[in-house]
């Protein structure tokens, strides 16, 4: 057994069952021991961003974290933005980055970097292994730093020496933590303050938008506490007869505006919300003046445990369920966000998860779904476009036997473009939703926004995608999906009722300009 069967198993004995690689001359050691590992699913990924977005997507929904496999500095910040995105979900994930040989690395050979540098700002463990039994050892060190709580990508760097050494022995098995409840004075003085206060709103983050902690949610904002969720959940379950809260508003002003009055904001699993970026004149915290956040469960604490318990110490009911909102009628006409909102809430089978990378185009689908059948919704938690198609794959390891749909715009969709060819390769069950504007055109908006300035030539030239129109059907082809291009409502009512009846990958060309 060398160190790379010695790291390998430990992950294998620790739960993780899924590999999202793309490795090069350094991992050849950890390649090879994956054949003497069958607990291990190897995943080929033609760039490290899918590979880093994918364990996003699978840690997000198995709960537990995958690894990736990525080569030297220069392949990790290959995938550095997505690792960002699973920073901000707190998801698990263990990356295994390989380096030279320990030996090696004095003589600064062209792939020589500070990879623990680059590493750092976006791993909640970092590591480096300098012997074989070490790693081994470390592994398991990984697995449980991943889980937090709260959770994160960590990052073991395996020289390549340590991998091929012998190996005397495995890393232990670890036993996965769990998030402990707030402190019983903690909801008792939050309790006395909900009482007082004239009009107490409750923020949400990722890790509350569970089963329990939407049912205590609703029994809170049916007693008279409105309930909000950050802008970018993780994962949050929907539909159905599920109590759904609003989100907190994208922009600032909006934010600001539908939080008027607030006078208490309690602070489930999240912080004091931010606006995402700065404006002249605009406020960067989203709290209203004369309003008091008080923190009622930290992340890494159990959010749903301390809003029950909070319901309990207000005397506040069990909430009946929602109404479930009838399906809408086949769109016709035009095809928009909105009409292919209504038609995803028409034909996705229930226990649906969907990526969302869809930009402007998102929220529409969003606001459609909202009692459609019982599915789970994946945020951009991050904002760094080109996770939709990567999470999408990662979600579709986890979860065989459930239909994955992944929203993309069309200029986020090109990040991570490859990851349709590992939908083919691995014969997913996801449907990949384009909507193709040509443009960037949340940047339009920003653009506007930030007193820049109306766009001249230059400008507009870098907000735009249309010249050459990408061939979203041609290029998905060629990467082994079947596709095709909807110009009508009815047109794409048809082919994703298509696509939602038969198993595989697809694309669906949504043309909006």
């Amino acid at each position: 057994m060398n160190g790379a069967d010695a790291v390998i198993a430990t992950l294998a004995d620790n739960g993780v069952e899924a590999c999202f690689a793309n490795p090069g001359t350094s991992e050849m050691q950890f390649v090879t021991a994956l054949d003497r590992e069958p607990r291990v699913r190897p995943v080929l990924c033609l760039f490290e961003g899918v590979a880093t977005g994918a364990a996003d997507g699978y840690g997000r929904m198995a709960g537990k974290p995958a690894v990736t496999l990525l080569h030297l500095g220069a392949g990790y910040t290959n995938g550095a933005a997505n690792l960002h995105n699973a920073r901000r979900a707190y998801t698990p994930i263990v990356n295994v980055i390989g380096d030279h040989a320990t030996y090696h690395r004095k003589f600064d050979a062209p792939l020589t970097s500070d990879i623990a540098g680059l590493a750092g700002p976006n791993s909640i463990w970092l590591k480096t292994a300098e012997t074989a039994d070490q790693a081994a050892d470390l592994a398991a060190q990984a697995v449980a730093a991943s889980y937090g709580p709260p959770g994160g990508p960590v990052s073991l760097i395996l020289p390549a020496d340590c991998a091929w050494s012998e190996a005397t022995h495995k890393g232990p098995t670890i036993t996965p933590p769990h998030a402990p409840p707030p402190a019983g004075e903690v909801v008792e003085a939050i309790a006395r303050a909900v009482k007082d206060a004239v009009k107490p709103v409750l923020l949400l983050g990722g890790s509350s938008c569970t089963e329990r902690g939407l049912a205590a949610a609703a029994r809170l904002q049916a007693a008279g506490t409105r309930i909000i969720t950050d802008t970018f959940i993780p994962r949050q379950r929907r539909g159905g007869a599920r109590f759904a809260p609003d989100k907190m508003m994208y922009f600032g002003e909006m934010a600001m505006a539908d939080l008027a009055g607030c006078d208490l904001m309690v602070l489930v699993d999240t912080v004091q919300p931010v606006a995402f970026f700065a404006y002249p004149n605009m406020p960067s915290v989203l709290v209203p003046e004369g309003c008091k956040p008080v923190t009622l469960a930290r992340r890494g604490e159990d959010g749903a445990a301390a809003m029950e318990a909070l319901a309990e110490a207000l005397g506040a009911k069990a909430a009946p369920a929602a109404a479930t909102q009838l399906f809408p009628d086949r769109p016709t006409g035009d095809i928009s966000p909105y009409t292919v909102g209504a038609s995803i809430a028409r034909h996705m089978p229930e226990d649906s998860v969907i990526s969302d990378d869809a930009v402007t185009s998102g929220l529409p689908v969003f606001m459609q779904t909202k009692g459609a059948r019982p599915h789970d919704w994946l945020s951009l938690t991050g904002g760094a476009i080109g996770q939709g198609i990567p999470v999408a794959v990662g979600a579709a390891v986890a979860c065989p036997g459930r239909k994955v749909l992944s929203l993309n715009g069309d200029g986020a969709a090109m990040y991570t473009v490859q990851g349709l060819w590992t939908m083919a390769r691995e014969d997913l069950d996801v449907t990949v939703v384009i909507f193709a504007n040509h443009t960037y055109r949340i940047l339009g908006v920003e653009l506007s926004r930030t007193g820049a300035g109306a766009p001249g030539k230059a400008a507009a030239s870098l907000l735009d995608l249309g010249d050459p129109r990408i061939d979203w059907v041609k290029l998905a082809s060629g990467l082994g999906l079947s596709a095709v291009r909807c110009d009508t409502a009815e047109g794409f009512d048809a082919a994703l009722a298509a696509a939602m009846g038969e198993p595989g990958p697809s694309l669906i060309e949504v043309v909006l300009a």
